[in-house]
């Protein structure tokens, strides 16, 4: 049997079944490849994840039990249970309804929660795709599903190889990128959220990437009167999320 659910995760495991589904279109969240794996197989697996842009790992065989029982020629493949999409085909599809782009992009957050919650706030919001990297993002599991109360099965994921490539087109098809930043001198309130806008969101621990700061528009950040630090990353997108709304409904 090549395929199984363990704890909600659906796998597929051997060399020839986690070939098959990868070019057979399946949507697969990640790949595990055991350590010390080397010859043709290995070089084709790397070739195919590069290609369809699918998460790689690299781990010492003692893992693979926990996942199967089975022969799994040292390979794994965790199937997602959304299909991911293009942002160039989202975009377009956007402006061809007549509709003003709103779109969340998700800088190095790997907590399956917060990712799980941001999106059940983005979709509330008419928000119309979230914008992940294909490595530094959440595992999108069972639990991110149950935590985004159904919102990952209506709104778009598009995960990108390059978040800087995302947003260069996203600037250049008149989308305004806007970053949210602790270090910046503009608040999100004194922003105009109204015209097509992409908000970025970096992680809790280490903010956006100095590289997606560079590609942004701007950076805002959050006004606070109390001495905490920050807010939660995923109050802090629905704090972002609401105000666009906000301003897009007074402009009605």
């Amino acid at each position: 049997m090549n395929e199984q659910s363990q704890s909600g995760k659906e796998i597929i495991y051997g060399r020839h079944p986690v070939a098959d589904a990868i070019r057979a279109g399946i949507s697969v969240d990640k790949v595990m490849l055991q350590q010390g794996l080397r010859g043709e197989f290995e070089k084709e697996i790397r070739a195919l994840c590069k290609e369809r842009q699918i998460p790689m790992v690299v781990s010492p065989r003692e893992r693979f039990g926990k996942w199967v029982q089975g022969n799994h020629q040292g390979v794994l493949a965790f199937i997602a249970p959304i299909a991911f999409q293009r942002l160039e085909e989202v975009l377009p599809g956007v402006f061809e309804k007549g509709e003003t782009p709103l779109f969340v992009v998700m800088d190095g957050i790997t907590d399956v929660r917060n990712f799980g919650a941001i999106a059940r706030t983005a979709e509330v919001c008419g928000a119309h795709a979230l914008v992940v990297p294909r490595k530094r993002t959440a595992w999108i599991n069972a639990e991110a599903m149950k935590v985004s109360a159904g919102a990952l099965s209506h709104i778009p994921v598009c995960r990108e190889s390059s978040l800087v490539v995302a947003l260069d087109y996203l600037r250049l098809s008149g989308v305004q990128v806007m970053a949210s930043d602790l270090e910046a001198d503009q608040y999100l309130f004194d922003l105009d959220l109204v015209g097509p806008t992409a908000l970025v969101l970096g992680s809790e621990g280490e903010g956006i990437s100095a590289p997606v700061r560079k590609a942004a528009d701007s950076t805002f950040l959050i006004p606070q009167k109390g001495v905490t630090d920050s807010l939660n990353v995923s109050v802090a997108a629905g704090v972002m999320l609401y105000e666009a709304m906000r301003q897009r409904w007074a402009k009605r």
